[in-house]
């Protein structure tokens, strides 16, 4: 019997291997965020997505804003100059109106419904849309905790008068500008990296995030009072390029989804048990907590949105769909 054949086979199918192996070997995953990288976000993506993806893709986390300027990112991945990025409702309002709404104030109650509100069927058309018209496919939503409004100023505010005047250091967008407004203060546009330094040399009177955000950037060394407004349950979603998506087999998009959702999972547990625990630490810095008329703040938020444009924009009928989940 001749052995030639199956021998020159069973080169060519090593050789096959040998070759895929190289081509998995080559995949590159950069995620670029304004996220610091001992950010509890950053931490998910390092410690859980990037093993869990090693077999077919490596990894790079680029973190603090230091491959693509904040707000930047999603035009990036558009233009395939870039695989992923986590991005906010924010964001994607500046390029599909109707994304407004889940950054409006007092709409999402809690983590819980934040998942129900990104998995339910009346999200799939605005998933859609960002894969057909921008080319980002949105995996997972990523809870960021229920932001504040972190001051200078030692007192606090107790309803949206107090905040007359006062600069509120927001990101750029407007749909960020807009929360700032309503929430009765004057947004001033500063990235995330450079606000510890706009709080320390008075450039704003302070800053809204989640208490874990505070906490990893040290806002806290140059503020003086927290005022728990929850104005907004925050969220950032885990967008990726639908041409790097496409390029990857069947088995590898679907180890990629499992990943994705597996980091989500582990920064919003994370972000969870952070903020339950960080408000004695942060008295313990010095910072003064206060509790503002909720009523009042919900009241003036609600209002200025459904008076806006931005209503006009939103879906008919997802408001209530929302409410009811």
């Amino acid at each position: 019997m001749n052995l030639a054949p199956k021998k020159l086979l069973a080169a060519a199918a090593a050789t096959l291997m040998l070759s895929t192996a190289t081509q998995a070997a080559d995949v590159k995953l950069r995620l670029a965020a304004s996220a610091s990288a001992t950010d509890s976000r950053a931490v998910a993506m390092e410690e859980v997505l990037k093993p869990a993806i090693a077999s077919f893709a490596d990894y790079e986390g680029h973190y603090g804003a230091s491959l693509f300027k904040q707000g930047t990112e999603l035009e990036a991945i558009a233009r395939g100059n870039l695989e992923m990025s986590i991005a906010s409702a924010q964001e994607m309002a500046e390029f599909f109106p109707e994304f407004s709404i889940f950054s409006a104030g007092y709409v999402h109650r809690d983590y819980e419904h934040q998942r129900a509100v990104f998995n339910s069927e009346f999200m799939k058309p605005l998933k859609q849309k960002a894969e057909d018209e921008l080319g980002i496919k949105l995996l997972d939503v990523i809870y960021l905790g229920k932001r504040t409004v972190n001051l200078r100023d030692p007192n606090g505010v107790r309803t949206p008068s107090d905040l007359n005047g006062v600069k509120l250091r927001m990101p750029g967008s407007e749909a960020w500008l807009f929360l700032g407004t309503a929430l009765g203060a004057n947004p001033a546009p500063v990235p995330y990296a450079e606000t510890y330094t706009a709080l320390q040399t008075g450039a704003v009177d302070g800053q809204d995030n989640p208490l874990p955000n505070t906490v990893d950037m040290k806002f806290y060394e140059v503020t003086k009072s927290i005022t728990l407004t929850n104005h907004l349950v925050d969220l950032n979603y885990l967008a990726v390029g639908k041409k790097f998506y496409d390029s990857l087999s069947t088995d590898q998009q679907q180890q990629l989804r499992a990943a994705v959702s597996a980091a989500a999972a582990s920064a919003s547990a994370k972000i969870i048990e952070k903020e339950a625990g960080l408000r004695s630490f942060l008295e313990e810095q010095g910072i003064q907590f206060h509790e503002p008329d909720l009523d009042a703040f919900r009241t003036q938020v609600q209002k200025a949105y459904l008076e806006s444009d931005y209503s006009k924009n939103w879906v008919p009928g997802m408001i209530d769909q929302i409410n009811a989940l």
